[in-house]
């Protein structure tokens, strides 16, 4: 299983579908098990997690200094 593929999946399915942001926030081991469709070890499922979470914080802070340079 190619894990940056199934990262870039599941952050396209976070920032898509509000329902499944809230269940990733919730509960992220069973919100990415529902993607990936198998039930991995705990070390693996939480590596993809930190990924995601990861990505994210860097899109976010890419939207806010994009917005910032927008007022300069």
């Amino acid at each position: 299983m190619d894990l940056k593929s199934k990262i870039e999946e599941i952050i396209e399915k976070v920032k898509s579908d509000k329902n499944f942001a809230s269940k990733f926030t919730a509960d992220p081991v069973s919100a990415v098990e529902s993607v990936i469709g198998i039930d991995l070890p705990n070390d693996q499922i939480n590596a993809i997690i930190d990924g995601v979470k990861a990505k994210l914080t860097v899109d976010k802070a890419g939207d806010v200094l994009g917005s910032l340079k927008k007022l300069f």
